[in-house]
Protein backbone atom coordinates (compact mmCIF):
# COMPACT_ATOMS: atom_id res chain seq x y z
CA UNK A 1 0.00 0.00 0.00
CA UNK A 2 2.85 2.02 -0.73
CA UNK A 3 1.29 4.31 -3.76
CA UNK A 4 -1.73 7.02 -3.25
CA UNK A 5 -4.91 6.71 -5.27
CA UNK A 6 -5.93 9.10 -7.82
CA UNK A 7 -8.24 10.83 -6.04
CA UNK A 8 -5.58 11.65 -3.46
CA UNK A 9 -3.08 12.83 -5.99
CA UNK A 10 -5.83 14.94 -7.06
CA UNK A 11 -6.46 16.41 -3.39
CA UNK A 12 -2.88 17.44 -3.28
CA UNK A 13 -3.33 19.14 -6.89
CA UNK A 14 -7.07 20.68 -5.32
CA UNK A 15 -4.79 21.94 -2.63
CA UNK A 16 -2.15 24.15 -4.44
CA UNK A 17 0.38 21.81 -5.43
CA UNK A 18 2.36 23.15 -8.16
CA UNK A 19 3.11 21.75 -11.39
CA UNK A 20 6.72 21.13 -10.54
CA UNK A 21 6.49 19.94 -7.17
CA UNK A 22 9.43 21.08 -5.37
CA UNK A 23 11.57 22.73 -7.72
CA UNK A 24 8.62 25.19 -8.81
CA UNK A 25 8.34 26.29 -5.15
CA UNK A 26 12.37 26.47 -4.90
CA UNK A 27 12.53 29.08 -8.01
CA UNK A 28 14.83 31.31 -7.24
CA UNK A 29 15.97 30.11 -3.35
CA UNK A 30 19.20 29.79 -1.84
CA UNK A 31 18.48 29.09 1.36
CA UNK A 32 15.40 26.11 2.23
CA UNK A 33 14.78 25.44 5.89
CA UNK A 34 12.31 22.50 6.09
CA UNK A 35 10.70 22.88 9.57
CA UNK A 36 7.91 21.31 11.73
CA UNK A 37 7.54 18.72 15.29
CA UNK A 38 9.70 16.20 15.80
CA UNK A 39 9.06 12.87 14.40
CA UNK A 40 7.75 13.52 11.64
CA UNK A 41 10.28 12.43 8.41
CA UNK A 42 12.44 15.78 8.30
CA UNK A 43 15.42 14.27 7.91
CA UNK A 44 14.73 11.85 5.13
CA UNK A 45 12.51 14.72 3.06
CA UNK A 46 15.49 17.27 3.56
CA UNK A 47 17.56 14.87 1.90
CA UNK A 48 15.41 14.45 -0.73
CA UNK A 49 14.68 17.60 -1.87
CA UNK A 50 18.00 18.20 -2.04
CA UNK A 51 19.02 15.05 -4.20
CA UNK A 52 16.46 16.31 -6.75
CA UNK A 53 17.56 19.53 -6.63
CA UNK A 54 21.29 18.37 -7.22
CA UNK A 55 19.56 16.13 -10.35
CA UNK A 56 18.51 19.31 -11.99
CA UNK A 57 22.20 20.51 -12.10
CA UNK A 58 22.70 22.37 -9.08
CA UNK A 59 25.28 22.76 -6.23
CA UNK A 60 23.48 21.80 -2.95
CA UNK A 61 24.47 20.99 0.60
CA UNK A 62 21.87 19.38 2.89
CA UNK A 63 22.65 20.08 6.65
CA UNK A 64 21.28 17.81 9.21
CA UNK A 65 20.90 17.88 13.47
CA UNK A 66 19.85 14.50 13.31
CA UNK A 67 22.48 12.33 16.08
CA UNK A 68 20.91 8.96 15.21
CA UNK A 69 22.91 9.31 11.88
CA UNK A 70 20.17 8.54 9.47
CA UNK A 71 20.97 10.79 6.51
CA UNK A 72 24.14 9.87 6.51
CA UNK A 73 22.52 6.17 6.11
CA UNK A 74 20.23 7.50 3.79
CA UNK A 75 22.84 8.78 1.29
CA UNK A 76 25.28 5.16 1.69
CA UNK A 77 27.95 7.00 4.35
CA UNK A 78 29.33 5.93 7.32
CA UNK A 79 28.98 9.17 8.73
CA UNK A 80 28.87 13.16 8.35
CA UNK A 81 30.90 15.68 10.01
CA UNK A 82 30.62 19.25 10.82
CA UNK A 83 32.16 20.23 7.35
CA UNK A 84 30.42 19.20 3.94
CA UNK A 85 31.20 16.21 2.41
CA UNK A 86 30.35 15.41 -1.20
CA UNK A 87 28.34 12.01 -1.61
CA UNK A 88 29.31 10.02 -4.15
CA UNK A 89 26.65 9.90 -7.45
CA UNK A 90 26.87 6.10 -7.85
CA UNK A 91 24.37 5.60 -5.06
CA UNK A 92 21.87 7.43 -7.28
CA UNK A 93 22.31 6.26 -10.37
CA UNK A 94 22.38 3.04 -9.27
CA UNK A 95 18.98 3.47 -7.81
CA UNK A 96 17.73 5.27 -11.22
CA UNK A 97 18.43 8.83 -10.84
CA UNK A 98 21.45 10.40 -12.55
CA UNK A 99 22.63 13.64 -10.98
CA UNK A 100 24.36 15.00 -14.13
CA UNK A 101 26.19 17.77 -13.23
CA UNK A 102 24.77 18.51 -10.22
CA UNK A 103 26.35 17.96 -6.84
CA UNK A 104 24.99 16.65 -3.41
CA UNK A 105 27.02 17.43 -0.11
CA UNK A 106 25.75 16.80 3.38
CA UNK A 107 26.93 17.73 6.48
CA UNK A 108 25.98 17.04 10.25
CA UNK A 109 26.01 19.81 12.80
CA UNK A 110 28.13 19.60 15.64
CA UNK A 111 26.55 22.61 17.57
CA UNK A 112 29.57 22.40 20.39
CA UNK A 113 32.40 22.76 17.44
CA UNK A 114 30.58 25.20 15.42
CA UNK A 115 29.87 27.49 18.38
CA UNK A 116 33.81 27.09 19.15
CA UNK A 117 34.56 28.02 15.51
CA UNK A 118 32.42 31.18 16.29
CA UNK A 119 34.48 31.90 19.21
CA UNK A 120 37.37 31.50 16.68
CA UNK A 121 36.31 34.45 14.63
CA UNK A 122 34.82 36.73 17.29
CA UNK A 123 38.22 36.69 19.75
CA UNK A 124 40.44 39.96 18.81
CA UNK A 125 43.58 37.98 18.93
CA UNK A 126 44.97 34.66 18.78
CA UNK A 127 46.00 34.78 22.71
CA UNK A 128 42.96 35.63 23.42
CA UNK A 129 41.25 32.73 21.42
CA UNK A 130 42.72 30.22 23.32
CA UNK A 131 42.83 31.83 26.28
CA UNK A 132 38.82 31.31 26.16
CA UNK A 133 38.50 27.84 24.03
CA UNK A 134 41.12 26.19 27.06
CA UNK A 135 39.22 28.02 30.27
CA UNK A 136 37.65 25.47 31.89
CA UNK A 137 34.00 27.34 32.90
CA UNK A 138 33.56 28.57 28.87
CA UNK A 139 34.30 24.28 28.30
CA UNK A 140 31.39 23.71 30.41
CA UNK A 141 28.91 26.18 29.71
CA UNK A 142 29.83 26.22 25.75
CA UNK A 143 28.24 22.98 25.58
CA UNK A 144 25.13 24.01 27.36
CA UNK A 145 24.40 27.60 24.91
CA UNK A 146 25.62 24.94 22.10
CA UNK A 147 23.44 23.16 22.95
CA UNK A 148 21.23 25.47 21.83
CA UNK A 149 21.09 23.74 18.32
CA UNK A 150 18.84 26.49 16.92
CA UNK A 151 21.30 29.28 17.28
CA UNK A 152 24.20 27.03 15.80
CA UNK A 153 22.55 25.62 12.67
CA UNK A 154 21.47 28.92 12.05
CA UNK A 155 24.92 29.80 12.40
CA UNK A 156 26.06 27.03 10.53
CA UNK A 157 23.87 28.08 7.87
CA UNK A 158 25.22 31.49 7.88
CA UNK A 159 28.82 30.84 7.24
CA UNK A 160 28.22 28.31 4.39
CA UNK A 161 26.31 31.07 2.97
CA UNK A 162 28.29 33.62 2.82
CA UNK A 163 30.93 31.79 0.90
CA UNK A 164 28.87 31.06 -2.08
CA UNK A 165 30.32 28.12 -2.57
CA UNK A 166 26.64 26.78 -2.97
CA UNK A 167 23.60 26.95 -4.96
CA UNK A 168 21.26 25.91 -2.73
CA UNK A 169 21.37 25.24 1.29
CA UNK A 170 18.73 22.76 2.70
CA UNK A 171 18.56 22.49 6.85
CA UNK A 172 16.85 19.80 8.40
CA UNK A 173 15.90 21.43 11.39
CA UNK A 174 16.69 20.39 15.09
CA UNK A 175 14.22 17.75 16.69
CA UNK A 176 12.21 20.35 18.57
CA UNK A 177 8.49 19.63 20.76
CA UNK A 178 8.30 23.46 19.50
CA UNK A 179 9.21 23.76 16.10
CA UNK A 180 9.10 27.64 16.86
CA UNK A 181 11.93 27.53 19.36
CA UNK A 182 14.26 27.55 15.72
CA UNK A 183 12.56 30.89 14.59
CA UNK A 184 13.17 32.74 18.02
CA UNK A 185 16.95 31.30 18.58
CA UNK A 186 18.50 34.68 17.39
CA UNK A 187 16.37 36.49 19.70
CA UNK A 188 16.63 34.33 22.67
CA UNK A 189 20.58 34.61 22.21
CA UNK A 190 20.84 38.26 21.92
CA UNK A 191 18.10 38.52 25.19
CA UNK A 192 20.54 36.47 26.94
CA UNK A 193 23.43 38.62 26.41
CA UNK A 194 21.63 41.88 26.91
CA UNK A 195 20.24 40.30 30.20
CA UNK A 196 20.43 42.16 33.67
CA UNK A 197 21.73 39.24 35.40
CA UNK A 198 25.10 38.48 32.94
CA UNK A 199 25.54 42.04 32.33
CA UNK A 200 25.98 42.72 36.10
CA UNK A 201 28.08 39.61 36.45
CA UNK A 202 30.26 41.48 33.70
CA UNK A 203 30.35 44.22 35.37
CA UNK A 204 31.03 42.69 38.92
CA UNK A 205 34.04 40.62 37.74
CA UNK A 206 35.65 44.09 36.24
CA UNK A 207 38.04 44.41 38.92
CA UNK A 208 40.38 42.81 41.29
CA UNK A 209 38.22 41.52 44.71
CA UNK A 210 35.28 42.36 42.89
CA UNK A 211 34.08 38.44 42.06
CA UNK A 212 35.46 37.65 45.28
CA UNK A 213 32.36 39.74 46.93
CA UNK A 214 30.18 38.98 44.28
CA UNK A 215 30.32 34.95 45.49
CA UNK A 216 30.38 35.84 49.27
CA UNK A 217 32.41 34.78 51.70
CA UNK A 218 31.08 31.32 52.31
CA UNK A 219 31.60 30.56 48.88
CA UNK A 220 34.86 32.40 48.44
CA UNK A 221 35.99 30.27 51.25
CA UNK A 222 35.04 27.04 49.86
CA UNK A 223 36.58 27.80 46.25
CA UNK A 224 39.56 27.93 48.06
CA UNK A 225 39.55 24.57 49.81
CA UNK A 226 38.56 23.23 46.53
CA UNK A 227 41.72 24.58 45.07
CA UNK A 228 43.96 23.55 47.86
CA UNK A 229 42.32 19.96 47.97
CA UNK A 230 41.97 19.86 44.11
CA UNK A 231 44.78 22.41 42.41
CA UNK A 232 41.75 23.29 40.55
CA UNK A 233 41.26 27.15 40.83
CA UNK A 234 37.87 27.68 39.82
CA UNK A 235 37.64 31.35 40.72
CA UNK A 236 40.15 32.42 38.60
CA UNK A 237 38.62 30.42 36.11
CA UNK A 238 35.52 32.46 36.38
CA UNK A 239 37.56 36.02 36.66
CA UNK A 240 38.95 34.95 33.47
CA UNK A 241 35.99 33.73 31.19
CA UNK A 242 33.62 37.08 32.78
CA UNK A 243 36.86 38.94 31.49
CA UNK A 244 36.68 37.54 28.15
CA UNK A 245 33.47 37.38 27.97
CA UNK A 246 32.90 41.00 28.14
CA UNK A 247 35.21 41.87 25.14
CA UNK A 248 33.15 39.39 22.19
CA UNK A 249 29.74 40.91 23.53
CA UNK A 250 29.36 43.07 20.31
CA UNK A 251 30.34 40.43 17.98
CA UNK A 252 27.68 37.90 19.40
CA UNK A 253 25.09 40.90 19.14
CA UNK A 254 26.02 41.51 15.31
CA UNK A 255 25.93 37.74 14.86
CA UNK A 256 22.55 37.31 16.44
CA UNK A 257 21.73 40.33 13.75
CA UNK A 258 23.31 38.36 10.73
CA UNK A 259 21.73 34.81 11.55
CA UNK A 260 18.24 36.67 11.92
CA UNK A 261 18.92 38.43 8.75
CA UNK A 262 19.29 34.91 7.00
CA UNK A 263 16.02 33.73 8.19
CA UNK A 264 14.25 37.27 6.95
CA UNK A 265 16.22 36.99 3.18
CA UNK A 266 14.02 37.46 0.56
CA UNK A 267 16.46 34.02 -0.90
CA UNK A 268 15.75 32.07 2.41
CA UNK A 269 12.44 29.93 2.28
CA UNK A 270 10.24 27.64 4.86
CA UNK A 271 8.84 24.46 3.66
CA UNK A 272 6.70 22.77 6.50
CA UNK A 273 6.95 19.32 7.28
CA UNK A 274 4.31 17.57 8.90
CA UNK A 275 2.71 14.20 9.07
CA UNK A 276 -1.29 13.77 8.75
CA UNK A 277 -1.45 12.52 12.81
CA UNK A 278 -3.38 15.45 14.41
CA UNK A 279 -1.08 17.06 16.75
CA UNK A 280 1.49 17.82 14.27
CA UNK A 281 -1.08 19.27 11.57
CA UNK A 282 -2.12 21.42 14.49
CA UNK A 283 1.16 22.49 15.20
CA UNK A 284 1.86 23.08 11.43
CA UNK A 285 -1.12 25.66 10.95
CA UNK A 286 0.53 27.13 14.49
CA UNK A 287 3.93 27.25 12.47
CA UNK A 288 2.57 28.95 9.50
CA UNK A 289 0.72 31.77 11.68
CA UNK A 290 4.09 32.26 12.59
CA UNK A 291 5.38 32.81 10.31
CA UNK A 292 2.96 34.62 8.47
CA UNK A 293 3.38 37.39 11.24
CA UNK A 294 7.24 37.52 10.66
CA UNK A 295 6.99 38.03 7.63
CA UNK A 296 9.39 34.97 6.34
CA UNK A 297 9.57 33.29 3.44
CA UNK A 298 6.94 30.35 2.57
CA UNK A 299 6.87 28.03 0.15
CA UNK A 300 4.38 25.42 1.00
CA UNK A 301 3.60 22.29 3.17
CA UNK A 302 4.56 18.31 2.85
CA UNK A 303 2.21 16.23 4.20
CA UNK A 304 4.70 12.74 4.94
CA UNK A 305 3.47 9.48 5.17
CA UNK A 306 -0.51 9.89 4.15
CA UNK A 307 -2.07 6.62 4.21
CA UNK A 308 -3.49 4.96 0.86
CA UNK A 309 -6.81 4.27 0.80
CA UNK A 310 -7.38 0.53 -1.34
CA UNK A 311 -10.65 -0.52 0.02
CA UNK A 312 -12.76 3.12 -0.48
CA UNK A 313 -16.32 2.45 -0.53
CA UNK A 314 -16.08 -1.16 -1.05
CA UNK A 315 -18.14 -3.42 1.22
CA UNK A 316 -16.12 -5.50 3.51
CA UNK A 317 -18.05 -8.72 2.53
CA UNK A 318 -18.01 -7.62 -1.03
CA UNK A 319 -13.65 -7.84 -0.74
CA UNK A 320 -13.80 -10.83 0.58
CA UNK A 321 -16.36 -12.43 -1.82
CA UNK A 322 -13.99 -11.09 -4.28
CA UNK A 323 -10.28 -12.72 -2.58
CA UNK A 324 -12.09 -15.84 -2.44
CA UNK A 325 -13.66 -16.21 -5.86
CA UNK A 326 -10.68 -13.92 -7.55
CA UNK A 327 -7.76 -14.99 -5.84
CA UNK A 328 -8.43 -18.13 -4.79
CA UNK A 329 -7.83 -17.40 -0.77
CA UNK A 330 -9.71 -19.42 1.81
CA UNK A 331 -12.62 -17.77 3.51
CA UNK A 332 -10.62 -17.02 6.85
CA UNK A 333 -7.52 -16.02 5.07
CA UNK A 334 -9.42 -13.75 3.57
CA UNK A 335 -11.57 -12.32 6.31
CA UNK A 336 -7.69 -11.56 7.81
CA UNK A 337 -6.81 -9.58 4.67
CA UNK A 338 -10.06 -7.54 4.42
CA UNK A 339 -9.42 -6.73 7.95
CA UNK A 340 -5.95 -5.58 6.85
CA UNK A 341 -8.18 -3.04 4.14
CA UNK A 342 -10.21 -2.08 6.67
CA UNK A 343 -7.41 -1.29 9.17
CA UNK A 344 -5.76 1.02 6.67
CA UNK A 345 -9.02 2.44 5.38
CA UNK A 346 -9.86 3.91 8.74
CA UNK A 347 -5.78 5.48 8.58
CA UNK A 348 -7.02 7.10 5.07
CA UNK A 349 -10.00 8.44 6.43
CA UNK A 350 -8.45 9.99 9.25
CA UNK A 351 -5.27 11.49 6.98
CA UNK A 352 -7.86 12.50 4.45
CA UNK A 353 -9.47 15.02 6.98
CA UNK A 354 -6.53 15.94 8.78
CA UNK A 355 -4.84 16.92 5.35
CA UNK A 356 -8.36 18.96 4.17
CA UNK A 357 -8.34 20.74 7.66
CA UNK A 358 -4.63 21.94 6.85
CA UNK A 359 -5.30 23.22 3.47
CA UNK A 360 -8.41 25.16 4.78
CA UNK A 361 -6.14 26.48 7.78
CA UNK A 362 -3.32 27.43 5.22
CA UNK A 363 -5.31 28.85 2.90
CA UNK A 364 -5.97 27.67 -1.35
CA UNK A 365 -3.07 29.85 -2.49
CA UNK A 366 -0.27 27.62 0.14
CA UNK A 367 0.77 24.78 -2.14
CA UNK A 368 0.57 21.63 -0.44
CA UNK A 369 2.24 17.78 -1.49
CA UNK A 370 1.79 15.13 -0.14
CA UNK A 371 4.03 11.67 0.69
CA UNK A 372 2.52 8.73 0.48
CA UNK A 373 3.07 6.12 3.39
CA UNK A 374 6.10 3.90 2.20
CA UNK A 375 5.72 -0.02 3.07
CA UNK A 376 9.48 0.42 4.19
CA UNK A 377 11.86 3.32 6.02
CA UNK A 378 13.72 5.19 3.77
CA UNK A 379 17.54 3.77 4.61
CA UNK A 380 18.98 4.29 1.31
CA UNK A 381 19.15 6.34 -2.56
CA UNK A 382 16.61 4.51 -3.44
CA UNK A 383 14.23 5.28 -0.91
CA UNK A 384 14.98 8.89 -1.11
CA UNK A 385 14.59 8.70 -5.18
CA UNK A 386 11.47 6.87 -4.19
CA UNK A 387 10.29 9.85 -1.97
CA UNK A 388 11.51 12.23 -4.32
CA UNK A 389 9.99 11.21 -7.19
CA UNK A 390 6.17 12.54 -5.53
CA UNK A 391 8.15 15.88 -4.25
CA UNK A 392 8.79 16.56 -7.96
CA UNK A 393 6.40 15.48 -9.82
Amino acid sequence: MSGLRDGEQAAGAAAGAPAGGVATLLAGTRVCICGGSGGVGKTTTSAAIATGMAARGLKVCVVTIDPAQRLANALGLDALGNDPHRVDPAAFTAAGLDLGDGELWALQLDAKRTFDDLIERLAPDARTREEILSNRIYRELSGAVAGSQEFTAIAKLHDLAATAEFDLLVLDTPPSRNALDFLDAPDRLTQFFEGRALQALLRGWAGPGLGMRLLGRSTGLALGVLKRVTGVDLLTDLSTFFRLLGGLMEGFRARAEQVDALLRDPGTRFLLVTSPEREPIDEAIYFHRKLKAARMGFGGGIVNRVHADQLGDEDAGELIARLVDEAGLSRPLARRVAACFADEHALAVRDRENVALLAARLGPSVPLLLIPHLDDDVHDAEGLVRIGGHLFA
